[in-house]
């Protein structure tokens, strides 16, 4: 039914926000792993959002972030340091972590939002009717 479709797009939402934030929890997780079973250091996960079928969103994949280099620390005594002693580190900055937290944050209250003001409404309109 179409009257429950402001419900299934806020769910929709909610599902994929709290995604990105698992995905921004292994980012700040994973901030000094410096070795990883593909080899090098671990790469900073971006999710990528689509629009859904019946509207609402979908998370279309979960991709590596290529466009953030490593950082490069000289630390000539760490079991994985180059020849010249830098090791390679996740291209993870925290900052930028926590602001894209607080933005997933904020957009799932939104939408819980949204999800409480349609329930309100429907409840409104079958009062209406007594």
């Amino acid at each position: 039914m179409k009257i429950f479709r402001n419900f299934d797009v806020s769910a929709s939402a909610l599902t994929a926000e709290r995604l990105r934030m698992d995905i921004i929890s292994s980012n700040v997780a994973n901030v000094d792993t410096t070795r990883t079973t593909g080899g090098g250091p671990y790469r900073r996960k971006i999710v990528v959002f689509e629009v859904g079928k019946e509207g609402g969103v979908r998370v279309n994949r979960i991709q590596e972030d290529s466009s953030t280099p490593s950082r490069l620390i000289y630390q000539p005594e760490h079991p994985d340091a180059n020849a010249e002693g830098w090791v390679e580190y996740p291209n993870v900055i925290l900052v930028n972590e926590m602001v894209d937290m607080l933005a997933a944050t904020r957009a799932y209250e939104a939408n819980v939002t949204a999800l409480n003001a349609t329930k309100t409404m429907m409840s409104s309109a079958l009062n209406i009717g007594r």
